[in-house]
């Protein structure tokens, strides 16, 4: 990758040379010539002053003109630059991409010759050892180091390096695929002898595929590194571009100064200047000095941003510690469902202990029966009785393992629900409760049922005891007899009933066990859900906290960016007003200057002084100005460190609220702690039930067992004599039996009382414990409250500070504008100077037409400034365009700041929501508890209630109890209102946070306007900046206007010529290119043809591998199909084979006896009758042989048909177990149900009759003892019936025992109907064998005389035979397709079921989901309309509203006016009043006499009247106006809080609805993109199914259309043998008919033969002898014959498997050949070249091997003599082991003195023998003897490392001396083949040399190619040392010598 690299930047380096090179020849040239011009310029004013103005302004018009052609050359000059450089660029990279290509290609196939050598060499370890690879397994092109740019012949040199490289690497690439080639031959060898080596070719394929991905990624980051090479190329050649710019611009300046200094003349400045320039510069240190300290300051903010990110990254390892903890988490659920593992493995072991017990208690069951037989008919009900009571218990037994089924999986559902449901653990933990209530409801339910049995068992018993009275009463005279039987059965029966009661207890005792395990399971799950729920709280809690860190983070992090933009602001104002002082300096400079020069010498001084004086005043303000900065600078300071400490007081409050979440974790715990509280005690109260209810049950059982010792007692009274005794013993019994009833009911009282008493306490206890929690929890709460006012309080404190910094900062701004407005009057005043000078230098320049020799001086200090000002001015626009980068991120940052305060707002809407939904839950839970305590208490007080009636004193403590639940209930309600406070509190707090929310929204509001100010301020300066550029324009086009006047027309042709010579280079460049183009695009076309090669042969690889893989599959899978369908036809031809050799048997035997009895018939004479006997029964014979043949064919056929029914038969008996044991278990399971259903229905009932029937039960004793007197003489009459009745009693016993057996006999009557078919048809086969016998054994007798025509009929039977044949292999071949039809119909009928079943699935969801999206939209729709509902009526209620407010306002104004009137009226009465009183007392004083006084007192009283009746009406009137103005504005006011109310309503309602819109649309969205990619799906399979189906069903239509025609022909052929069967059973009674005939026949004929018998026993018996060895013989080859049909059937058979195999073998054989034959033609080719290169490689051994270089003789002489005497020999004996030279030969040299030295050194530098002059010799071979005896190991290292870095030029391939791969490579040099180290100069120098791979030893007898023989023994090779560049030799030398 290095050298790769390297290589790349040598040749881009280069490339940027030659751009370089060219851009630096042009402005050489240009520079070359300005400095011409000024030399000239220089001459021409030195020589001649006075004529030159004109002349300069001719020239200065020729130079202008010359300049602008030359910047229009120049600009086209670039452009074309710019082309060439795009063109080159890409042609580099072209060139990059496509080496890079070929150097992965050739590393590929390296590695993959490589591998193909490893697997070739461990294929061939036994036959021969393949030489190594030659090739290395990299190639490391050389780097070219090229420093900076060179000239312009390097990038010819790189492309052309480019191409050599290219054609090296193809070449590569062509000998490496002969090399692969080769290997796949060698493989292809191989292969037909391992199977192994397939599993290598597919590791080989995984190995190609994984090289393929790393060439990918490969090229990919080969890729990024050319794209950053060209980046960089880009922005150098942008630099030199500006550099070449700016010294145009450089030059042009000059150009202009030349012109003014000609036109004025300048004059020199004085050493006031220089104190000036030093005061400046004393300035610009400080400046310097103020920017280090900023800098400082920047530096420390980075600090401080350094340590944010510090606590960015422990909030991030915070967040990796919480995914731990769910990890953790995770595991725990892991170990819950192993703990419910076991408790299955537990469940399953209490099932198999249960099963035991009811086998036991069958058992019983069984025994139990096999006893009543002997029994009377009363005890017979009593058994049957009992046997009904264990039935029950037996059901009951069952209905408890079906309950613990369903706990069992209740409990896996609720283990599911806890892992799946985590987040829903309050809803579930109510329900879990409920299940728990029921539960218990349903065992008190089971309880009552088990006592409602006991209580019907009693009756039945109370029921026997009165029908036993009644024949005691009727049979007293039997009693005597059957006392003895009676006692001894009832002895039994108790014994059964004890061992019946004991196994009841112990059930239920197990019972009991299981639910207490039951209890604990579901305790340790509530434990596990508990334990979640807590973890889950804690992990919200800890996001909520995390939330709240990063706010806060995000908070400081902005408090930061707006310090740093404040410091940036002030360091770009500090740099502005610096900069600003040294161009008013610059200026004032400038301006002194040219005062000093305008004025004349004698008020220089004077002058200098005023200047003097103004710099001072100047220096002054600047450096006021300079401390106020410095000033703003250090208050920038304290700011920032109230900063950090606001920063530290915010961490201090992230401490606290974690702290606090703490706190309300721990909270949270006791909450929980709670719950667990009352969960037990609930769990007590059942415990307490439980307890009870076997307590009565323990009654009723001793209840039980007196009643059965009174039964005792009255059998035993009864055998008492005295009726006296028997009344005074039942009296006592009686007495007896009320006293312990009143005992148990007193016992039990008391025991109730406690109990009540104990719950009562409990009760109260834990009422107390709850009220205790409940206030610390409201305190907790009310502390928590406190703490987040105080919280809230402090924030707000922070937030004034804020507000104070931020006025603070404006105040500055104001400031720093002030400045501003100052500097622009400052600029203008400038300007004004400016003019003003100017003014006067035009004057100067009249007066003074002399220049001055300080001019150039002063044009070089101009030029300065001018360049300092164009920095400046782009240092001003990198500072604009910064400020806008920084404003827009400002506006992102705002932007995103919006978003998080969006995303809090959410948060903190779901956290209430949340808060909302966890309070009601609370409430549901108190009020279910409630009402569940209430349920408790009123099933206790039912209990209690039913069970005694007598207590009175228990209803008070129930009525306790009633006030202790409202006590509860009431403190319930409490603690519901004091969570209603805490909400109060909590919708405070979340209104103190919506107010926080605005304050942050109005502090971003103040950013963004501050960000508005700032960009109208760059604005501004922007501006200005322009103005001044501007007016340069202006002054540049003015100098240009002056310039271009004159014009030099040499210089003008010289430059045409340069174009011109630049132009004819460039187009040379250009036909260059052209051709590389060329080249490269025919060296594309090959590398992509060498691509499709290589592509095309891995395809084949790949095809042959797959096409094995398939042949080796089919090869195993057809063998197994072929040997089985071999063995079963071998079987069928065995059995064939059998029966032909008995009929061939037969009929030899047949012959032989009619021989026999044809030659003693012609030689007695008397063969007439024989013969023609003989002839009839030969005939006879015939057609018998032919029915028993068609008899045995029709046996076989039948026997096939009988299998095949067997078959059937067996697989439809197995569908019918299978299918009854699903209906038994559906019936068992349906029964279970219906007896649990009605056991719960007559529970209910029962209970209600317990009590009756306990009131009931004394009575009926008592009746029953009356009567027992009367009921003695009628027991005697009824005793006679009882035997009769046993009878029927064991006949009805016996019935379900013969109803269990009907079952399995209806099951297999079908088997029985076919077994007895089958022995009918075995009977009828036995018949005819016994027929066939005896006709064997006739035709035995016969057979001796038959052996000529036996010959003659075999080749017909042989004939017949393979006819038979071929009808029975094609009726086998019928068979079976007929089957694997019958399987291919089954198995497609299965599929198109389950096909069918997930159709109608998958329907079913679609049309759930269609359902679910209508009813969501149908909701969506109502809940519309609902809003739409609600918005109306309320604009109607506020519209109402408005109208009766208007009502009330226009009643009480008439109100008011109405009061005012009644006021009125009552002022106008109470004044006529007045009146009236004044005329009585006028008419008094009328009548005393005072008259006058009168009149004047009445009209004193008018006037005050109406004074106050005016007065009395303005008050009124601003009364009135006052009440108006009181009632508008309080109208008003409700108006304005309505109003905000609505508002505030509507805007929730708003964010509400527009949250619920974006979620409904989101999970519609969802839901419609999941429908219509689960309809794209189904759609898809339905359409794969239908073809399928389509496939099917036409496959199946042919199957059947085939089956069904076979059908036809096989009803047709088993027609025609029923027809032949019958044929042959008539024949066979007829021939039956004619048997017993021929049998008499035979008797006469077997007299007469006994006596031709008895003379020729002799000749019988030799030729019997004879028969039976030629039989024997017959048998052995028969027998051989068998062996033989036997093997060929199974050559056969894999004769079919191998022409198969053979059949696709050939295919590929055909195409291997085609492939082999290729393959021989590219191998003859390959040869060709290989002995071209092993001739040339012979020519170069030939050549050097007379030849020594001289460098290395000169080091091994000069070494020698360099090392210690000492040392001497240990360096020759490594330089002779180094060049092979034997040990006892080395010692012998070493032995002689120093002969042989001197000896060399007199041959070696005489020089006067004859080979002095020869070329000196090679390193010698082994059969040589070595001469030579010293040398240094030094000197050695040297000689290699020389060695490993040769000078060879790079050997120049074109694409024309390329061959395709048929042919060799031409000229490639020896070294082709070899890896090339040429371009490597940082190689190891151990490594080996060029010619490393050539042999350095001829063979003998070189036979094949010379680079696949192995190197030489006699050879020395090198293990490649590590070695240093900087390790020196000696430490070289110790390596070597340790070696």
């Amino acid at each position: 990758m290095a050298s790769w690299l390297g290589g790349l930047g040598s040749g881009l380096g280069q490339s940027l040379g030659q751009v370089g090179g060219s851009l630096s020849s042009l402005t050489g040239q240009i520079s070359s010539f300005t400095k011409d011009i000024l030399l000239e310029g220089a001459e021409e004013v030195g020589g001649r002053e006075q004529s030159s103005s004109g002349r300069h302004r001719l020239g200065n018009e020729r130079l202008k003109k010359v300049c602008s052609d030359l910047e229009e050359k120049h600009e086209s000059a670039e452009l074309q630059i710019k082309q060439l450089s795009i063109e080159y660029r890409n042609q580099l990279q072209q060139k990059e991409v496509e080496i890079s290509h070929l150097k992965a290609r050739q590393n590929a196939l390296q590695e993959q010759l490589q591998k193909v050598q490893t697997a070739a060499q461990s294929a061939q370890s036994g036959a021969g050892v393949l030489p190594p690879a030659t090739t290395s397994a990299s190639f490391v092109p050389a780097v070219r180091h090229s420093s900076g740019f060179q000239d312009d012949d390097m990038d010819f040199g790189d492309i052309i390096w480019s191409q050599q490289e290219i054609n090296r690497l193809s070449n590569e690439v062509s000998r490496l695929e002969s090399e692969v080639d080769h290997w796949k031959q060698i493989a292809q060898v191989m292969q037909g002898a391992n199977d192994a080596e397939q599993s290598e070719v597919c590791k080989l394929q995984n190995i190609i595929k994984e090289l393929k991905q790393s060439l990918s990624q490969e090229i990919d980051e080969h890729q990024h590194e050319l794209s950053v090479l060209q980046d960089a190329h880009r922005q150098k050649l942008v630099e030199i571009s500006r550099r070449h710019r700016e010294e145009l611009s450089e030059y042009e300046e000059r150009i202009e100064e030349l012109e003014n200094q000609l036109q004025q003349g300048g004059l020199s400045t004085d050493a006031a200047d220089d104190s000036k320039i030093s005061e400046q510069e004393k300035n610009a240190q400080t400046l310097d000095a103020g920017k280090a300290k900023d800098l400082q300051i920047i530096k420390d903010l980075e600090d401080e941003i350094q340590k944010l990110n510090h606590k960015l990254s422990s909030a991030k390892e915070k967040e990796r510690i919480l995914l731990k903890e769910q990890e953790l988490i995770k595991m725990e659920k892991i170990q819950i469902t192993q703990e419910y593992e076991s408790l299955k493995s537990d469940f399953s072991k209490l099932q198999s202990s249960v099963a035991e017990q009811d086998a036991l208690l069958k058992e019983q069951e069984k025994k139990f029966p096999s006893k009543t037989s002997l029994l009377p008919e009363d005890v017979v009900r009593l058994q049957q009785a009992l046997l009904e009571a264990e039935k029950e218990i037996a059901r009951l037994s069952s209905l408890n393992q079906v309950k613990q089924f369903e706990n069992y999986e209740e409990l896996q559902k609720e283990l599911t629900n806890a892992q799946h449901k985590t987040e829903n653990i309050l809803s579930t933990y109510t329900e879990d409760q409920n299940s728990e209530l029921s539960r218990l409801r349903q065992d008190l339910e089971r309880k009552e049922h088990e006592l409602n049995e006991s209580i019907a068992e009693r009756e039945t018993l109370i029921g026997e005891l009165e029908e036993l009275d009644k024949q005691n009463q009727e049979a007293t005279q039997h009693m005597i007899t059957l006392k003895e039987q009676l006692s001894k059965q009832y002895t039994e029966i108790d014994s059964v009933l004890k061992q019946l009661k004991c196994d009841i207890d112990f059930e239920r005792k197990k019972v009991s066990k299981l639910e207490i395990e039951k209890m604990e399971t579901i305790k340790e799950l509530n434990s596990h859900k508990e334990k979640l729920s807590q973890c889950s709280y804690a992990l919200n809690d800890l996001h909520v906290s995390k939330q709240q860190l990063q706010d806060n983070i995000k908070d400081l992090q902005e408090q930061l960016r707006k310090a740093q933009d404040c410091n940036l602001h002030n360091k770009k104002e500090i740099t502005e007003l610096q900069q600003r002082l040294k161009e008013r300096e610059e200026e004032l400079s400038v301006s002194l200057s040219k005062l000093t020069e305008k004025k004349n010498p004698e008020s220089n001084d004077s002058c200098q002084d005023l200047a003097l004086k103004e710099r001072e005043v100047e220096i002054a303000k600047l450096q006021n100005n300079v401390s106020e900065y410095k000033q703003l600078n250090e208050n920038l300071e304290k700011s920032m460190s109230d900063l950090k400490l606001a920063n530290e007081v915010l961490i201090a409050a992230c401490e606290e609220l974690k702290q606090q979440l703490s706190d309300a974790v721990s909270e949270k715990n006791k909450v929980s702690l709670e719950k667990d509280t009352v969960t037990e005690a609930l769990k007590m109260e059942k415990r307490q039930l439980e307890t009870e209810l076997n307590q009565t049950e323990k009654r009723l059982l001793e209840q039980a067992r007196k009643y059965e010792q009174t039964i005792e007692e009255l059998s035993n009274a009864r055998n008492m004599d005295t009726t006296a005794l028997q009344l005074e013993h039942e009296r006592l019994v009686k007495l007896n039996q009320e006293q312990d009833f009143k005992i148990a009911e007193l016992k039990r009282n008391i025991e109730q009382m406690e109990a009540d008493h104990q719950e009562t306490k409990e009760m109260l206890t834990t009422s107390l414990g709850g009220q205790k929690q409940l206030t610390e929890l409201i305190k907790e709460k009310e502390v928590f409250i406190e703490k987040f006012k105080n919280r809230a309080l402090q924030v707000q404190q922070e937030l004034e500070e804020y507000i104070k910094d931020s006025k603070k900062q404006d105040v500055l701004k104001q400031n720093l504008e002030e400045k501003d407005k100052s500097l622009a009057v400052m600029k203008e005043e400038n300007n004004h100077l400016k003019e003003e000078i100017e003014r006067l230098k035009d004057q100067q320049s009249r007066s003074l037409p002399m220049v001055e020799p300080k001019t150039l001086d002063i044009i070089i200090e101009l030029e300065s400034e001018v360049t300092q000002l164009k920095v400046i001015k782009n240092n001003l626009e990198e500072e604009i365009e910064v400020l806008k980068k920084t404003i827009e991120d400002q506006n992102q940052k705002t932007v995103q700041l919006q978003q998080s305060l969006q995303e809090q707002k959410k948060e903190i809407d779901e956290s209430k929501f949340q808060r909302e939904q966890m309070n009601v839950t609370h409430e549901r839970l108190s009020l279910e508890k409630d009402e569940e305590i209430k349920n408790l208490q009123k099933t206790i007080e039912q209990i209690k209630t039913q069970l005694h009636k007598e207590r009175r004193v228990i209803q008070t403590d129930s009525s306790d109890l009633f006030q202790e639940t409202k006590v509860q209930t009431l403190n319930g309600e409490n603690g519901n209102e004091k969570h209603d406070l805490s909400k109060a509190e909590i919708e405070r707090l979340v209104k103190g946070i919506k107010e926080r929310e605005m304050e942050i929204k109005l502090l971003n509001e103040k950013n963004v306007s501050l960000s508005q100010r700032i960009d109208q301020l760059s604005k501004d300066e922007v501006g200005k900046l322009t103005q001044i550029i501007q007016e340069k324009d202006l002054e540049i086009q003015a100098l240009n206007a002056r310039i271009s006047s004159a014009s030099y027309r040499q210089d003008v042709l010289c430059l045409q010529q340069q174009l011109q010579a630049y132009v004819m280079e460039r187009e040379q460049v250009l036909a260059v290119l052209s051709e590389k183009t060329r080249e490269n695009s025919q060296l594309k076309t090959e590398y992509h043809k060498i691509m499709d090669m290589v592509a095309a042969k891995e395809a084949a690889l790949v095809r042959l591998q797959e096409e094995n893989r398939k042949l080796s599959s089919r090869f195993e899978n057809s063998s197994q199909d072929m040997f089985r369908e071999t063995i079963q036809n071998l079987s069928r031809i065995i059995r064939e084979k059998d029966i032909e050799i008995d009929a061939l048997s037969q009929k030899c035997q047949t012959l032989l006896t009619v021989l026999q009895t044809s030659s003693t018939g012609t030689e007695n004479g008397s063969g007439g009758v024989n013969s023609n006997q003989f002839e009839k029964l030969l005939q006879e014979r015939d057609k018998l042989k032919q029915q028993v043949k068609k008899m045995e064919e029709w046996k076989q056929q039948v026997m096939t048909t009988v299998q095949n029914m067997q078959h059937e038969s067996a697989h439809l008996q197995e569908e019918l177990h299978k299918l009854q044991a699903q209906i038994s278990v559906e019936s068992d399971s349906n029964s279970k149900l219906q007896v649990d259903y009605n056991g719960l229905i007559q529970s209910y009932e029962q209970n209600e009759k317990k009590l009756k029937s306990f009131s009931q039960e004394l009575a009926q004793v008592q009746h029953s003892i009356g009567q027992l007197h009367n009921t003695k003489d009628l027991l005697l009459g009824k005793l006679d019936l009882v035997t009769p009745s046993v009878t029927v009693a064991s006949s009805f016993v016996s019935q379900p025992s013969g109803i269990q057996h009907s079952a399995p006999e209806v099951l297999s009557d079908e088997s029985k109907l076919l077994q007895k078919e089958l022995e009918q048809l075995k009977k009828k086969l036995q018949e005819k064998d016994a027929t066939i016998r005896t006709l064997q054994e006739n035709n035995q007798r016969l057979s001796d005389s038959v052996a000529t025509a036996s010959e003659f009929e075999r080749k017909g039977h042989e004939e017949t035979d393979s006819e038979m044949r071929q009808i029975k292999e094609k009726h086998d071949v019928l068979q079976k397709s007929l089957r694997e039809k019958d399987i291919l119909i089954k198995s497609k009928s299965d599929q198109l079921l389950s096909v069918s079943e997930n159709l109608s699935n998958k329907e079913n969801e679609n049309e759930l989901l269609k359902q679910a999206v209508t009813n969501l939209k149908e909701r969506n729709l109502i809940l519309e309309m609902d809003i739409r509902k609600l918005k109306e009526e309320n604009e109607k209620i506020v519209a109402r509203c408005r109208e009766k407010e208007t009502e009330f306002r226009a009643l009480q104004e008439t109100n008011m006016q109405f009061s005012m009137m009644l006021k009125e009226k009552e002022f106008e009465s109470h004044s006529m009043k007045e009146k009236a009183l004044a005329f009585e007392k006028l008419l008094k004083e009328k009548e005393q006499g005072k008259t006058g006084e009168l009149n004047q007192l009445l009209n004193e009283v008018k006037s005050m009247q109406e004074k106050a009746v005016t007065f009395q009406q303005e008050r009124d009137q601003v009364m009135v106006a006052l009440k108006q103005k009181q009632m508008e504005s309080s109208a008003l006011q409700s108006e304005m809080q309505h109003l905000h109310e609505k508002e505030q309503r509507l805007n929730q309602e708003l964010d509400r609805l527009r949250n619920h819109l974006l979620e409904m649309e989101d999970s519609y969205t969802r839901e419609a993109l999941a429908a219509e990619d689960r309809e794209a799906k189904l759609r898809k399979k339905v359409l794969v199914l239908e073809e399928k189906l389509v496939s099917s069903s036409t496959a199946v239509e042919n199957a059947s259309h085939q089956a069904s025609l076979q059908v036809e022909s096989l009803q047709e052929q088993l027609n025609l043998v029923s027809k032949q069967r019958d044929e042959t059973m008539l024949q066979l009674t007829i021939s039956q008919d004619q048997v017993k005939q021929y049998a008499l026949s035979l008797a006469n004929l077997q007299m007469v033969l006994e006596q031709f018998q008895q003379e020729e026993k002799a000749m019988y018996s030799a030729e019997l002898e004879k028969h039976q060895n030629q039989t024997s013989e017959w048998k052995k080859k028969a027998e051989k014959l068998e062996e033989e049909v036997v093997s060929l059937q199974e050559s056969l058979g894999e004769a079919n498997a191998a022409l198969d195999a053979a059949s696709r073998l050939t295919e590929q054989l055909d195409f291997k050949e085609e492939q082999i034959e290729e393959l021989k033609k590219e191998g003859e080719i390959r040869r060709e070249m290989l002995e071209d290169v092993q001739n040339k490689l012979m020519n170069l051994i030939n050549s050097t091997e007379g030849k020594v270089d001289k460098l290395l003789m000169r080091n091994l002489f000069v070494g020698h003599f360099h090392t210690p005497k000492n040392k001497r020999p240990e360096v020759l004996r490594l330089m002779g082991s180094i060049l092979g030279i034997k040990k006892e030969e080395l010692d012998q040299l070493l032995s002689e003195d120093q002969r042989g030295v001197t000896r060399w050194v007199t041959s070696w530098l005489g020089g006067g023998g004859a080979g002095s002059k020869s070329v000196p010799s090679t390193p010698l071979r082994p059969t040589q003897q070595s001469i030579f005896n010293s040398s240094f190991s030094e000197l050695f290292v040297k000689f290699l490392e020389t060695e490993s870095c040769p000078t060879l030029p790079p050997p120049k391939l074109s694409v024309h001396n390329m061959k395709p791969l048929g042919a060799g490579i031409l000229g490639a040099d020896p070294g082709a083949a070899e890896p090339r180290t040429s371009r490597r100069p940082d190689t190891n120098p151990f490594l080996a040399p060029r010619s490393a791979a050539v042999p350095l030893i001829t063979p003998p007898s070189s036979s094949g190619h010379l680079l696949m023989k192995p190197i030489s023994d006699a050879l020395p090779t090198f293990t490649p040392l590590p070695v240093s560049p900087d390790a020196s030799a000696g430490a070289v030398l110790k390596d070597l010598l340790k070696q």
